[in-house]
């Protein structure tokens, strides 16, 4: 015999919250008391003719509708409907349960199967909680005798004389059906809603509900997928067995679970103090000034502390429920009891589903709260005059998170964050950030207040890393601080230019937009017609361009973008006595016999290669970065190709005469050697077949100041 006595809250109407009195099954798969039910209707009913009132919600003692059903109730009533209305129009019911509202149809409340399953588990705990008091006979006259058995038939209790005496040999009532003692008397057949003569003897897969054969030849199911009452209470009732059984196989697992829960609450409960303690020593610190603070702190605390416990306890509870014979896994035990198929199947459906994700909460076991009241640290370390805004973190304001896709490192630093959620968004924004430096043990942060989700930060120092964070608040409520994001400065000033459009430029496979700031190959019919008059393994002519502007001393760096198609782009610096040698190279049109890697091995073509080069050029193409051949050069071609960075950068050193390329993204120097920086360099870029090169822009103030309010 199973033990009932742990599965009370399965049993609770969530309602008038007292045992059922024949439940009801929503379409939802809860269960309601079928005098719950048509009181919430009545209350939902009336308050369409008393426009929501509150008056409504008092007229029965036995349930109280909640707010959020009251918003419900006044939101439907606000929306035009009308009683009494010619129309057919379906119910809606504000469920208990899962707070939704649940359409009941044209039948409403008659069209609800009434959960006789469940009926039966609530009888038994109700004789189980009340062992000592006895049923009595029906039928004696007084006094009345203790009664023995019940009919099913008769829905009645008689003790041995009575029985014999109304079910006498023989007759008809001789052949009813009798239990033991009992007041929970249900029909011996699930009749249809529906068709209230037919019995229910297929179950909808569609609808989740036994039909009878009416219902799928001309009702609501006809098109519904249905399967016989057999089949489906066979397989209900074998996946539901098995679950149990794996829930029953683990409950050494539960139990270890609950004692960590157990653990959790009381280590919750001393840092809380322990939280209340630390906070109530800094506030005595700076009392003259935090006095007023000091007990919304507390309160703070003690409503975080609380929170957490409540969602501990309820997880203790809900792991309680996994045990054998008590909550979930004691009601599914007793489910399992039911030998009806009609009536197991109504009720099996909703209690597998909840057996399912007790099964997935067991294999990812996470506490409901966090022990740690790290965020309720307050910072004594502050000036007094700031103190006013010293308040805790609030978990209502969400924690902004910097977008490193839309933040940007160039001359100046562009930083943009974003909330996860668009509730209870912050009024302002605080920005913070810092040099990395490994000498400094105190860091020190500079702030700046932003109104918007984006601030441009200028005077930082070049080839730097610099941590940035970002928090919002809402009156004199903050958020944590976001990830720290960090991001590096470039090695030099910025160099500012503009494609060439004079020297050299070549307009008929060259395409320059109107700010010159981005160029394009375009591999057309004059391309055509050059291959044309080209032999068999030649090789066209790469097309320069060059920067209107000149470095003659100094260190400089610039960035651009090469466009994922382009098929060969060679970027780098040409000298100003090189340029007119760079546009009319004699080797415009080469065989493959002069290229760096051709096959031969005499070392010739390197020699050749070095001396005839007018410019330092890296080559990129094809989503790749090609470190040039050089004695120091990995002797692998493989190590040589790297994937192409999505922003790149060239730093020129004229003092030093180095030039290196980057990463502009990370700033990672991916190439360096030397240079002749003999005379004025000029930023040179080399296009071939379908290719585009973007010089990157410049980071401006508008960045900041307007695309919030766009």
């Amino acid at each position: 015999k199973v033990a009932i006595k742990g599965i009370e809250r399965e049993l609770v109407c969530p309602a008038c919250k007292e045992l059922f009195t024949h439940p009801l099954i929503l379409p939802c798969q809860h269960n309601v008391c079928h005098k719950c039910v048509k009181e919430i209707l009545f209350a939902f009913e009336d308050s369409f003719a008393d426009g929501g009132s509150e008056s409504s919600n008092q007229s029965s003692p036995r349930i109280r509708i909640s707010a959020s059903s009251m918003d419900r109730i006044d939101r439907i009533s606000r929306s035009g409907r009308k009683r009494n209305s010619l129309t057919p129009r379906s119910t809606l019911f504000p469920c208990p349960g899962c707070q939704r509202d649940i359409d009941l149809g044209e039948r409403g409340i008659n069209g609800l199967f009434r959960n006789l399953t469940l009926e039966t588990i609530v009888e038994r705990y109700r004789q189980a909680a009340r062992a000592a008091i006895a049923i009595m006979c029906d039928f004696c006259k007084p006094p009345p005798q203790e009664s023995t058995k019940s009919c099913m038939d008769c829905s009645a209790s008689y003790c041995n004389e009575c029985f014999k005496i109304h079910h006498p040999w023989g007759t008809l009532k001789a052949q009813h059906e009798y239990v033991g003692p009992t007041t929970n008397f249900r029909p011996k057949i699930l009749m249809c809603p529906e068709h209230e003569m037919e019995r229910v003897n297929m179950y909808c897969e569609i609808c989740r509900r036994p039909v009878c054969h009416l219902c799928k030849l001309g009702g609501c199911h006809a098109n519904h997928r249905v399967t016989t009452m057999s089949t489906a209470y066979k397989t209900l009732k074998e996946k539901l067995s098995k679950d149990i059984e794996y829930l029953i196989s683990k409950e050494s697992q539960v139990k270890a679970h609950i004692t960590q829960l157990d653990l959790l609450l009381k280590e919750t409960e001393c840092n809380s103090e322990r939280a209340k303690q630390e906070a109530s020593q800094s506030f005595e610190k700076l009392y003259h000034v935090l006095e007023e603070k000091k007990s919304a702190a507390l309160r703070a605390i003690d409503t975080s502390k609380n929170i957490r416990l409540e969602k501990l306890q309820t997880q203790v509870e809900e792991y309680q429920g996994l045990l054998e014979n008590n909550g979930l896994v004691g009601y599914a035990q007793e489910v399992l009891k039911e030998t009806d198929p009609s009536c197991f199947v109504q009720t099996a459906k909703q209690l597998h589903v909840r057996i399912q994700k007790a099964t997935e909460s067991l294999k990812t076991f996470r506490p409901a709260a966090e022990t740690t009241f790290e965020d309720f640290v307050v910072d004594i370390a502050k000036q007094e005059d700031i103190l006013g805004d010293l308040s805790f973190h609030s978990n209502g304001l969400e924690i902004p998170e910097i977008n490193e896709k839309q933040s940007r490192m160039y001359n100046k630093a562009l930083i943009s964050w974003e909330c996860p959620g668009k509730a209870d968004s912050a009024d302002i924004y605080v920005l913070e950030y810092h040099k990395l430096n490994r000498e400094e043990e105190n860091v020190t942060w500079q702030n700046i207040e932003v109104c918007g989700k984006s601030k441009v930060v200028s005077d930082l120092d070049d080839d730097s890393s610099y941590a940035f964070r970002v928090r919002g608040y809402k009156g004199s409520i903050c958020s944590p601080w976001s990830r720290e994001v960090i991001l590096r400065t470039p090695p030099a000033p910025v160099f500012s230019f503009l494609f060439d459009d004079k020297c050299g430029y070549n307009n008929e496979r060259l395409q320059l937009d109107p700010g010159r700031t981005s160029v394009e190959s375009r591999a057309g019919f004059p391309l055509l017609l050059g291959s044309e008059r080209l032999l068999v393994g030649c090789y066209t002519t790469l097309d320069y361009i060059i920067g209107d502007t000149g470095i003659a001393k100094g260190k400089h760096f610039w960035a651009f973008r090469v466009e994922a198609y382009s098929y060969l782009v060679k970027v780098g610096v040409v000298p100003s006595n090189k340029i007119q040698k760079l546009f009319h190279s004699t080797h415009d049109v080469t065989s493959p016999r002069y290229e760096q890697d051709s096959g031969h091995d005499s070392g010739s073509e390197d020699a050749f290669f070095d001396s005839s080069q007018p410019c330092t050029l890296v080559t990129l193409g094809m989503k790749k970065f090609f470190i040039p051949t050089t004695p120091a050069a990995p002797k692998d071609p493989a190590s040589r190709i790297l994937p192409l960075p999505s922003c790149l950068g060239i730093c020129l050193d004229c003092d030093r005469g180095r030039v290196g390329f980057y990463d502009a993204g990370c700033m990672k120097c991916l190439y360096e050697c030397e240079v002749d920086c003999s005379g004025i360099m000029y930023p040179a870029f080399a296009l071939m077949g379908g290719a585009a090169v973007h010089l990157e822009e410049a980071v401006i103030e508008k960045y900041s100041e307007y695309d919030d309010d766009i």
